[in-house]
């Protein structure tokens, strides 16, 4: 299964519940007093970014262009771009950046360009001050999140921050320290009954639309050392750390520096 398919499908039928899982943002719930909630867990958001750099790597951090990852309808790019100069958002789901769209608009901001979303972020041009990502990756599947992480990395300007959140483990798996177990053999095959099944749930339910169900959405853990050993690597000399627990989805975010050559 593509996880890309699955955002895309979020931004189709859910798009607000997606970024924040609770039921204020379901689409058939949003009122304008909870969208307002939904932006302004995203201005604190965006205060907290650059609080946090400010205290950790640069004090006198001002970012003059900032990208954010996994943009969504523009939770964090929009109060980004009321305090940086220019702001580039990325998603892999166009209905998702419609509606960063309709958000910046609805703003007055202008200073926003929202792009499409690839394995290598072939649309992003130019360098960053600030390469900002938070509960995305995540959701995507670990080996392309770690080109993605890579790329990211490039992307940033020299003495530019990094803010990047990563998942890596589940509090509810204590005893394997957080990892999932190994999945258990697949069942032994079932005799497949043709014909009757379906035409009897017609029968029960009649003709009435069945609602679609929510896509998938994955978590996938990260290998904290691989992030590090891609750090290292790329030149960082150090970073620092801050524990997030989504719902009991253990991350960290990451704060660090790339130095100018």
């Amino acid at each position: 299964m593509s996880t890309d398919i699955e955002w895309v499908k979020w931004g189709q039928q859910d798009p607000y519940f997606a970024v924040i899982t609770d039921e204020r943002f379901r689409a058939d719930k949003l009122t304008d007093e909870a969208k307002q909630a939904f932006f302004d867990t995203g201005r604190w958001h965006a205060g907290y970014v650059l609080d946090t750099c400010r205290r950790l790597i640069d004090p006198a951090f001002e970012p003059a262009r900032a990208l954010d990852f996994g943009c969504g309808v523009g939770r964090v790019a929009v109060p980004l771009a009321e305090r940086v100069a220019a702001v580039v958002g990325v998603d892999v789901s166009p209905d998702m950046l419609a509606e960063a769209r309709r958000n910046c608009d609805l703003h007055g901001l202008g200073n926003v360009e929202l792009l499409p979303s690839d394995d290598t972020l072939s649309a992003v041009t130019g360098s960053f001050d600030l390469v900002h990502s938070c509960i995305t990756f995540q959701h995507i599947d670990v080996p392309r999140g770690r080109r993605l992480f890579a790329r990211l990395i490039e992307l940033l300007a020299d003495d530019g921050i990094g803010a990047i959140q990563i998942t890596y483990a589940k509090a509810y798996h204590p005893d394997s320290h957080g990892q999932p177990p190994a999945a258990p053999p697949p069942p032994a095959p079932t005799t497949k009954i043709e014909g009757r099944a379906p035409a009897l749930i017609r029968a029960v339910l009649g003709e009435r639309p069945v609602p679609p169900a929510d896509p998938e959405m994955l978590m996938n853990p990260y290998n904290l050392s691989e992030l590090a050993f891609m750090l290292q690597t790329a030149g960082v000399v150090s970073f620092s750390v801050e524990f997030t627990d989504h719902g009991g989805e253990l991350g960290v975010f990451l704060f660090f520096k790339k130095p100018a050559r």
